[in-house]
């Protein structure tokens, strides 16, 4: 048997036991002590984690769906998997500000709310489609708070075989999942408190501990708190947090049992703009048009279990589960714009309730046929969404404004057009996908070449029912198969190529009620599943202490769009790029972390073929970060940092006759960690958009959608941690 596949409970005990050795021979200055040392697994696991880069501040690999956790010059796509300890020196406030690292992600936000949404390759990701150790639809749809997570793991690329069908029909570009906290090897108790202009404060605690035998039971408690006005003028903001996460690391039986409850609630929440025309100049990026009558407000309960047990030494068996109750409820007025920055708005209220359950089950063996190796998974999934919803609008004439010279009005009465009860919801979504995979994993030539060939069947049951009267509109059921390929051929320790052909598949989007203000006829049917087709190929190095990738793809997928008010799926659009991406510690205390991405987002057979060859909107051609992080010699525990992020402009029409221009931001960082009085304390502060630039950060997210959301203003983070 290839040394690629060796019994995974043989490689978790020799992790068990390296991992910490090594961690003690480094860990001579303050900043290294504070790095901590989370248990590391065997690959292919479906439980543990991979042990972290140089510098920290990513992973050497992560989760690749129903194949678990994988190396990344062992995976066959491109992958980038960020730490907690990057988040915690940055000062992360969720999982968007972490992902503001990665060249090939740009965050946006969703349609006509709050939500955090990550574009990856061109296409969005919903925040409820990330996956939470391995589990989808249970995270907090609006907003995941950075506390709440050891790993932000990025995985590019079409992903249905890997991982299923994405519920909430994004994830065409790609996969987030998230890792949650792990008590690390030493007990950690540590108080932090922060303050951010202009009267946002901050607390939070971290515990954890290990005990047992081998301390193989880790528990870890993360409590949070923020309150107060942001650097946006009279925008409150209002988050509070609790999560509780354990595992069990034995020899052959592993499990996680994670929970988390998040409440957050933000007062004249600055909305996303529609332009009408040529986009207005942006206004300036502490100012707030929302009216004062506006909120937004979410509470959510989650979970998740998973385990593993090693029935033999060649053979593992898994199975997880989760489940989410979220409620939200809004109140909004986002404004359409002329170029001028005079506006039209009226009032949107919403409510929300979901109920999710998931699970996914499996199986993996491994065994050789003489010089050949297999690792072969069998793997079963399901995910069910019921979803409660009820709106109100007010009359779509509107009232007039200006983002320029913000004015406040009445509250209008939302009378005008409404569906269900605001006060006692009915059900208006049912969504169940189920679907088995297989997959085996070959090594040939001693673990020099890893071919990967599998297929998902996947069934897709969607209904959709009247706001008003319960009854059912639509039902889509179906099922497809999506296959995959995937090569690897290491050259040399250093030096692997790969190559892959992949799909994805979502269920038929939804047609929203209205669009551009316009009521849509054919509101609430449901359009059939999206397949995208997806070839990549890319390399990847790595020197021990500096590490990279290169990836060249093209993914075609259906797009849908509004077309005389009603919602199709006839359009297409290929998006092909190139992706370059660094991260490690090249030189002892100068840690560097970006990349840069090419993106050519091409409209394909759109209506009458009047937009064939332009660009999509809200993808720009380029995107670059560069993240430098620099221990001060001779002055032991003081680091700075610096983050540069670039995005080229992008498109705000179809027709590409109207754009938002190209922006940077500038970010810098300093902290300090120190000894005092037998307390290990560290001292941090950070500011973001250091020139103060106005800027529209995005424009779009939604399929067919192109409003603008206006990035943060200069903002200054400061906060001060002690362990005891």
């Amino acid at each position: 048997m290839s040394s690629v596949f060796r019994g995974p409970a043989a490689l978790a005990l020799v992790a068990a036991f390296a991992v910490p050795a090594l961690a003690q021979d480094k860990a001579t200055t303050p900043a290294a002590q504070e790095v901590e040392e989370i248990v590391v697994i065997a690959s292919g696991s479906q439980v543990g984690l991979t042990g972290t880069y140089a510098g920290g501040q990513v992973a050497r690999g992560g989760r690749a769906g129903l194949l678990g956790n994988l190396d990344m010059m062992d995976a066959p796509f491109a992958t980038t998997a960020y730490t907690a300890d990057l988040a915690r020196q940055q000062q992360a406030r969720s999982v968007a500000d972490v992902l503001q690292n990665d060249p090939t992600v740009r965050v946006a936000r969703g349609f006509g709310n709050f939500q955090e949404l990550y574009v990856i390759r061109g296409f969005p990701v919903f925040s409820d489609d990330m996956t939470y150790n391995g589990v989808y639809g249970i995270l907090p749809r609006q907003y995941v708070a950075a506390e709440l997570v050891e790993r932000v793991e990025v995985f590019r690329g079409a992903n249905s075989f890997l991982n299923g069908a994405a519920p909430g029909g994004s994830g065409v570009g790609g996969a987030i999942n998230l890792v949650p906290k792990r008590a690390p090897d030493t007990p950690l108790n540590r108080l932090t408190l922060g303050f951010e202009n202009d009267g946002q404060t901050y607390a939070a605690a971290d515990l954890a501990r290990r005990f047992g035998e081998g301390r193989g039971l880790g528990v870890r408690l993360n409590a949070v708190r923020r309150d107060g006005e942001t650097a946006v003028k009279d925008q409150d903001r209002e988050l509070s947090v609790l999560s509780l996460g354990t595992d069990y690391q034995g020899e052959r039986f592993r499990f996680s049992a994670d929970f988390g409850w998040q409440d957050q609630h933000i007062d004249r929440p600055r909305p996303s703009v529609t332009p009408l025309g040529a986009a207005p100049d942006a206004p300036d990026a502490g100012s707030n048009f929302a009216q004062p009558w506006t909120f937004t407000d979410e509470d959510q309960l989650f979970g998740a279990v998973r385990g593993e047990l090693d029935l033999t030494d060649a053979i593992t068996v898994w199975a997880a589960a989760g489940g989410r109750k979220g409620e939200e409820a809004n109140v909004l007025a986002n404004p359409t714009a002329l170029a001028d920055g005079s506006t039209s708005s009226y009032r949107f209220d919403n409510v929300r309730e979901d109920e999710v359950l998931s699970a996914d089950a499996g199986i993996r063996g491994e065994f050789a046929t003489g010089p050949i190796g297999h690792r072969v998974v069998l793997s079963g999934s399901t995910v069910s969404l019921k979803s409660r919803n009820a709106y109100a609008f007010s009359s779509f004439a509107g009232f007039a404004g200006n983002l320029f010279q913000p004015v406040a009005v009445a509250r209008p009465a939302a009378d005008f057009f409404v569906g269900g009860d605001l006060s006692d919801p009915g059900v208006t979504e049912r969504t169940d996908n189920s679907g088995i995979a297989v997959a085996d994993m070959v090594s040939l030539w001693d673990g020099a070449v890893l071919l990967t060939l599998g297929a998902r069947f996947q069934q897709i049951d969607t209904k959709t029912y009247d706001y008003d009267s319960g009854a059912r509109l639509s039902r889509y059921k179906d099922d497809a198969v999506t296959p995959s390929f995937a090569l690897v051929y290491k050259l040399s320790d250093q030096v692997s190529f790969y190559g892959n052909y992949a799909e994805s598949l979502q269920p038929g989007q939804i047609a929203p009620a209205t669009s551009g203000g316009t009521p849509v006829l054919n509101a609430g049917e449901v359009l059939s599943p999206f397949r995208a087709k997806q070839y990549e190929v890319g390399a990847k190095y790595d020197g021990g202490e500096l590490g990279g990738s290169v990836s060249l793809f093209s993914t075609t997928q259906p797009s849908a769009l509004v077309a005389d008010n009603l919602f199709t799926d006839g359009g297409r659009q290929r998006n092909r790029g190139v992706e370059l991406t660094l991260f490690g510690e090249p030189v002892e205390g100068l840690t560097v972390l970006g990349g840069l991405t090419w993106l050519d987002a091409e409209l394909r057979r759109t209506a009458g073929g009047t937009f064939d060859g332009n660009t999509a909107v809200g993808a720009p051609e380029w995107q670059a970060n560069v993240n430098v992080t620099w221990d001060v010699p001779g002055v032991e525990g003081l680091t700075l940092d610096t983050r540069l992020t670039h995005t080229g402009e992008q498109y705000t029409d179809a027709a590409n006759t109207t754009d938002i221009p190209s922006w940077t931001r500038w970010d810098l960082g300093v902290s300090y960690e120190a000894e005092l009085a037998g307390r290990q304390v560290s001292l941090r502060g950070r500011v973001e958009n250091v020139t103060d630039k106005d800027y529209w950060a995005s424009a779009g997210g939604f399929p067919g959608a192109n409003y603008l959301v206006l990035g943060g203003p200069r903002t200054f983070v400061l906060s001060a941690s002690a362990e005891f």
